[in-house]
């Protein structure tokens, strides 16, 4: 996992007002996309955010990933951790 950017939380903090764009465009940890679970959760616990904007080294981002569809993904029976 490679944290890729670390930038202070957007003005809007109301969660029920806010756009994708918002979300994009708010200053949020990123991370590559050979990050593993377990270490997106950690960064997203320790940021106390509930997303993460996954990137590609060359800074443009691919997806978002959030704390309910990790926690869904690694508590299945499909996930290992390898």
């Amino acid at each position: 996992m490679t944290l890729v950017q670390m930038q202070p939380h957007s003005a809007n903090a109301n969660p029920e007002h806010r756009t994708v764009d918002d979300a994009m465009e708010a200053a949020r940890p990123q991370v590559c996309d050979d990050m593993t679970v377990e270490v997106a959760l950690a960064v997203m616990a320790s940021a106390r955010v509930g997303h993460l904007l996954v990137c590609e080294e060359d800074g443009l981002c691919t997806g978002l990933v959030t704390q309910a569809g990790l926690a869904t993904f690694r508590d299945s029976a499909a996930y290992t951790d390898q």
